[in-house]
């Protein structure tokens, strides 16, 4: 065991990460661009920063002297994912991140023969949804025989941080994509279905989730359609630099997340199970923490990897009071 580095220590997501990992105990590295908000974070965990920009590959590969495991909190990711990951690679790193744009998985897919044969494990998504969802899918797939089909969904309660709506808007899709029979493929965006959290049936719109990446890896199961409630402030409007950092501990207490999945074997037979848990934010960081004290610890696997695959699907239930029900 060496040391956990934190990239994007200092924002929102980052923050609470770091602030995570300390608590557990686990040997760590805050970094970023900006060194005034790192030494502040840095004094008040008691651990060593350290200050690079990602546009030098020399300077990246400075900075991660003495490092075994990368967790990247730095979004959007589609300005940091490719930097990060290849010198992760190139310096026999393992990566791991919080990402929820599509284009961050693909590029791990991208990157699946140069990280095995590196010996280098590439996690995007070691915290959130994906997660979430996949040890939602892990679990649900396992009680039907002959898997087919995945149907899931999650419900998005409260308010987005900055960085959330920052990289949304860069990071729209154009298309609404499914898993069909192995191959993601654009479908119609009009297809409105029913899920029940828990509280009734509620209307939830497709959407596309690296969940269709991830949880297709992790289960092989060739039809995968992700869905989305969003209860709350919504989706914010006009200049997105001004809102505030993330919601506040006590708007993200009031504002637990949910899930819900629904599997179809080959014989029509269809399962279905429930996940409630924190608000996504304090999820996110803590499973991305613990994700990053485990690999530490030696839990990994070179290439491209899921969290409920290399963890088992029972990994979203040692994150905070989370649970699994069966419908």
């Amino acid at each position: 065991m060496t040391k956990l580095m934190i990239y994007g220590a200092t924002g929102y997501t980052g923050r609470i990460a770091a602030e995570h990992a300390k608590a557990a105990g686990t040997p760590l590295v805050l970094a970023g661009r900006n060194e005034a908000t790192l030494s502040t974070l840095s004094a008040e965990l008691g651990v060593e920063y350290r200050v690079f920009g990602l546009d030098d590959a020399a300077a990246i590969g400075a900075g991660l002297a003495g490092i075994s495991v990368l967790l990247n909190c730095a979004g959007p990711f589609m300005r940091t994912a490719n930097a990060l990951m290849t010198a992760s690679i190139r310096n026999g790193i393992h990566y791991l991140d919080t990402a929820a744009e599509l284009d961050s998985y693909r590029l791990a897919e991208t990157l699946d023969d140069r990280a095995k044969a590196a010996g280098v494990m590439l996690m995007p998504g070691g915290g959130g949804s994906v997660a979430m969802l996949g040890s939602l899918a892990g679990h649900a797939v396992l009680r039907v025989e002959n898997p087919r089909k995945i149907r899931i969904a999650l419900h998005v309660a409260g308010g987005l941080s900055r960085g959330s709506a920052i990289s949304a808007s860069e990071n729209v899709t154009v298309e609404t994509l499914a898993r069909v029979d192995g191959k993601l493929v654009a479908i119609a965006a009009d297809g409105i279905r029913k899920f029940d959290f828990g509280k009734g049936a509620v209307d939830c719109f497709p959407v596309t989730l690296p969940d269709l990446i991830t949880i297709w890896r992790a289960t092989a199961v060739p039809n995968v359609e992700t869905f989305v409630h969003v209860t709350g402030d919504g989706f914010p409007q006009g200049d997105l630099s001004t809102l505030p950092d993330g919601p506040s501990e006590e708007e993200r207490l009031a504002n637990r997340y949910q899930a819900s999945v629904e599997v179809a074997g080959a014989d029509g037979t269809i399962t279905r199970s429930t996940l409630d848990t924190v608000n996504g934010y304090t999820f996110t960081a803590m499973a991305a923490a613990e994700a990053g004290r485990r690999v530490l610890g030696g839990e990994a696997r070179p290439g491209f990897q899921t969290p409920a695959a290399l963890f088992g699907s029972g990994f979203a239930q040692t994150i905070a009071n989370t649970t699994i029900t069966d419908v």
